[in-house]
Parts: structure tokens; sequence; C-alpha cells
């Protein structure tokens, strides 16, 4: 079976529109190095090929874009070798292949469908063009398996509304389609079953004259306004804005958590967030907190170095092989965490993740 299936569809006026199609819907189309090491290529051979002049990425099923990078591989190469090749592989390639997209020329509109999560958010993100359905259930929820919100969320982190990204990172919590765009991590609305029409709509196109991206938003502006019975407006995090304003004014990520913790409510969405957070690795919750503040004003190509150095360091801790074992593999749930609360982190321990492992990144000549 492909990994990613690649289609081609010819426009009326004599040029191709290519679509890229992550193909394990077994596996919510989990991102797998086999994955990025085909999107790759053909990214690089359609960016000077005047023939094309869009490409659309899309998950097999109806379930899922990408429910994340493929952890479980990591964690059992370094079970089986803790000095495997593996993190530092995936990773460097994963990046390469976000960051090119990022600065791709022409337009990537990536179909946002039912679960995006980890490195299916980091290829969403990475998209010129963001489309969100009314099935779409986006998470960052690195902090129960040990990890932090890796694939650039470094840089669109501190660039969400007031102090959501940090929030956004320690809570794990979900977001629905409304909530993506009111964040701006999501660019149009479209109803999910129209996903044939925007195919139909971008070979119809006109592509001869127009600006490329200039017709993907015609395109999807009008997709958008015949999806609009379909959009629930309600936005938990537009919602709770004020309050998540009021819990995150601390001076440092353990005050943040205590008035998390401390806050008294019945209402689902927060009990929801004191969960995941009161499960999730306090070691991570430290990670992620240094790690926005050292990146607040980096550049996309700094995160992204940043980033590798970061996780090849993560995934060297016993925490990450917990995390993806308890949660993942056998799937109790429990995770036996080094450190119990955030209080008990070795700051030693943690500046030391800061810390290359090289004396030159090697993503730093592919960037």
């Amino acid at each position: 079976m492909d990994c990613v299936l690649t289609h081609e569809h010819p426009t009326a006026d004599g040029h191709r529109v290519m679509e890229l199609v992550l193909n394990d819907a077994a596996r919510h189309n989990a991102l797998t190095l086999d994955m990025i090491d085909t999107i790759q290529p053909q990214l690089d051979a359609w960016r000077d090929d005047e023939s094309v002049v869009a490409v659309v990425l899309r998950g097999a099923g109806e379930k899922a874009f990408c429910a994340g990078g493929d952890v479980v591989s990591l964690a059992k190469a370094l079970k089986a070798d803790s000095d495997s090749p593996l993190p530092e592989a995936f990773f460097t390639r994963e990046y390469k292949l976000d960051y090119d997209m990022h600065t791709y020329p022409k337009p990537i509109i990536c179909w946002g469908s039912g679960i995006v999560m980890g490195g299916g958010k980091g290829l969403l993100t990475a998209c010129s063009h963001r489309i969100v359905t009314e099935t779409a259930v986006l998470a960052m929820p690195e902090v129960t398996i040990a990890l932090y919100p890796d694939v650039g969320g470094s840089w669109f982190l501190n660039r969400l509304p007031g102090r959501t990204g940090l929030f956004v990172a320690v809570t794990g919590v979900r977001l629905n389609a409304a909530d993506v765009l009111f964040l701006g991590l999501g660019n149009r609305f479209a109803q999910s079953s129209r996903y044939p029409e925007l195919l139909a709509d971008l070979a119809a196109a006109p592509w001869q004259s127009a600006d490329p991206h200039n017709t993907v938003n015609g395109v999807l502006r009008a997709l958008e306004h015949r999806s609009q019975p379909a959009f629930d407006a309600n936005s938990p995090i537009r919602n709770h804005y004020d309050q998540i304003q009021t819990v995150t004014d601390a001076d440092n990520v353990e005050g943040f958590v205590a008035q998390l913790m401390a806050l008294e409510t019945d209402d689902p969405w927060w009990l929801r967030a004191q969960k995941t957070t009161a499960h999730g690795s306090p070691l991570a919750i430290k990670v992620m907190s240094e790690q926005l503040r050292r990146t607040r004003h980096a550049s996309l190509r700094d995160v992204f170095l940043a980033e590798l150095a970061l996780s090849v360091q993560c995934t060297r801790f016993r925490e990450f092989q917990e995390g993806v074992t308890a949660l993942l593999i056998d799937k109790t749930g429990k995770p036996d965490w080094t450190f119990k609360s955030i209080s008990d982190v070795d700051s030693d321990l943690v500046d030391g993740f800061f810390q290359s492992p090289w004396n030159t990144n090697p993503l730093s000549s592919q960037i």
C-alpha cells in the first residue's frame, strides 16, 4: 500500500492541481518517515513546474487528516537502542518538510477534517490555505507523552491572541472549527461533504492570468459561503478567553498551573483542561513553557533549528518512552512520571534539554 497517494487534476486552461493523500486511515494517517520522504520530493519537483498551480493535501478516510507523528515507532526504536538514530532522522526530515511548506511559493491547500493533532497540526499550519470542517478536532496534546508542541508550535503558539498559546500547550485543549478560526490557526471553513466541490472548482478556475493565491482565495471564499449552514459558530476558546487570561496571569508556569487547578468550576470544558494538565508530564510543562519563552521573538528558521535540538533531547530522556508506552502502546493511561509535580522538576535538567547535542545542527544547511 502506498503511504501517500498522488492524484492529478487537469484544469480547464491547461494547468494541473496536484493532490496528496496521506494514506493510512486505519492509523488515522499518523505521519511516518515514509510519508515525509514521499511528500518532500513531490513538492520539490512541483516548485518550479509551471504547469502545477496549486497543491491540495488531505488524509484518507473521514475520521482524520493526520492524528500526529509516528511517535510509537520512535519510542520502540529507542527502547531497542537508546542511541537509535531514528529520532534525529525523523525530526530533521519532518521539520524540513514543514519549513518548506511554510515558505512554498505556490498555494498549498490543507483539508483539515476530522482529527488534526501533533504532526498533523504542523502540516496544517504550514499550508497557505488552511481549511477546517465541522468535524475538525485539533489539539497539541504532547503534554500527555512528555513532549512539547513542536512542528513549528514554538512559532505559531507565540502568535496566538493573549496567552492562549501557553494555555493550549499546557492543557492540550481540543479545538473545534470555530476555535481554530478565532485563533487564526485556520483561515477557511468548509462543509466536510463538499471536498469534491473543492477539486471541481479548482479545476474550473481561471489560472492563466491571475495570481494563483488569489485564484484559490476566490474558490475557497465561494466554498465557505455555500458551507455556512454547517458552521457552528460556538467557540469555547473565545467564550472562555477572558478567564483564560486571568488563569494564565502568573509570574511563571507553576503559578499558572496552580491557578488552573484551584479553579472551582462545574464547566466540563474547564474540567477537561484540569484533568489533562493533572495527568500530563510536569517535566513537559516546564520544558514547553521555557521553549515558548526562548523562542518568543525567533524567526521561523530559528524556531525549527531550536525544536530539532530540543526534540532529540526530549526523546533521550525516559519520560518520553514512559508517556508513549502508557498512552499509545500499553494504553494504561497511567504513566509513571519521573517528577510528580512541577515543583519537583530539576531546573538543571530542563536547562540541559536546551543544549544542542551537536556542534552543527543537521537542519541548518537544509532550510
